[in-house]
C-alpha cells in the first residue's frame, strides 16, 4: 500500500516568489522543484506565481499569489515545526525568521524543550523551531 504524501500549501498575495527566496536563505538544501507565473490577460496579476513547488530541507511545499487582498491570512493556529540539529543551526534560523516578523516565544529554554522559538515571519507564515 503506497503512503499518501502530505504536501503544506502557501497562499500568498504577490508575495509568493519573494517568499520562496527569503525561506531559501534561511533553510539548506532548498530549491524550486517548478514554477508557473501568470502571463497577459490571466486571472492573476502577470508576473505573479499561478502556482509553484519548492523544497525546503527536503520537505515539498506548494503555494500560489492569490491575487487580490483577502478577508484572511496567516495565521498562528498554524505553524511550521522544524527540528534544527544545532544551536548554531536554531540561532540563526530563527533570527533570519524574526527579522521584520514577530516573536511569540523568544528562542530559550522550556520546560518541553532545551532550545525552542515560535515565530511569525514577515509573511506572516508561523514557524516553530525546536532544537533536537
Amino acid at each position: 500500500m503506497t503512503m499518501q504524501k502530505f504536501t503544506p500549501f502557501l497562499m500568498f498575495t504577490d508575495r509568493a516568489e519573494e517568499a520562496m527566496n527569503f525561506y531559501f536563505t534561511v533553510f539548506q538544501d532548498s530549491k524550486i522543484v517548478s514554477m508557473q507565473k501568470y502571463g497577459a490577460n490571466e486571472p492573476g496579476r502577470e508576473g505573479t506565481v499561478k502556482h509553484a513547488i519548492f523544497s525546503l530541507g527536503g520537505q515539498e511545499f506548494m503555494c500560489i499569489d492569490g491575487g487580490d487582498k483577502h478577508a484572511f491570512t496567516f495565521t498562528p493556529s498554524m505553524s511550521i515545526y522544524v527540528n534544527c540539529n544545532t544551536e548554531a543551526e536554531i540561532d540563526t534560523a530563527f533570527a533570519k525568521l524574526a527579522e521584520g516578523g514577530q516573536i511569540m516565544m523568544a528562542l530559550g529554554e522550556y520546560p518541553f524543550s532545551k532550545r525552542y522559538g515560535w515565530v511569525a515571519d514577515k509573511f506572516v507564515v508561523s514557524w516553530q523551531l525546536g532544537l533536537r
